[in-house]
């Protein structure tokens, strides 16, 4: 016997848990107040420019990789090509960022965010193998870089003490 997941319920379940990652804790896996807008809205200029330990990126280069991540996953599933990507340069080349490139970071990452909403309200069946993964893999992606941006951060709160 084969079941399937409706699609409008995998779709509902994707939205909470995106939802959850980058705006409105629901209490599945975050702490209230932890999502990404509003952990980076207690972030500085100075904050987001501080690598975090020896070899670490800065946290206005975690933002800039997250949005790039979902910007490269829109492109690719619109227009199903899968291109090569320097998926290091943003490591190499972010390091330091003004009050308003800080502003734009977190600008740009709300755009991208909205971008992949709009995607998933672009498929109306999720009977793709390689989809379902791969929407998963945004909101486990972001999460990954949630927890190294909140890790980081709590390791600038304690260096200032």
């Amino acid at each position: 016997m084969t079941s399937q997941i409706q699609a409008e319920h995998f779709t509902s379940a994707l939205y909470t848990l995106l939802d959850e990652t980058f705006d409105n804790v629901h209490g599945l896996f975050l702490d209230k107040g932890t999502s990404m807008f509003e952990t980076l809205a207690t972030i500085s200029a100075a904050e987001a420019s501080i690598p975090v330990g020896g070899n670490c990126a800065t946290l206005a280069a975690q933002v800039k990789h997250v949005a790039f991540y979902l910007d490269v996953t829109e492109k690719s599933v619109r227009t199903g090509q899968y291109e090569r990507q320097d998926w290091g340069k943003i490591w190499r080349e972010t390091s330091a960022v003004t009050a308003e490139e800080w502003e734009a970071l977190k600008a740009a990452l709300r755009e991208s965010y909205d971008r992949i909403k709009a995607l998933i309200a672009d498929t109306p069946e999720w009977s793709n193998e390689e989809y379902i993964a791969g929407a998963i893999a945004v909101v486990v992606h972001t999460a990954y870089h949630l927890g190294e941006i909140r890790q980081a951060l709590c390791t600038l709160k304690r260096s200032e003490r």
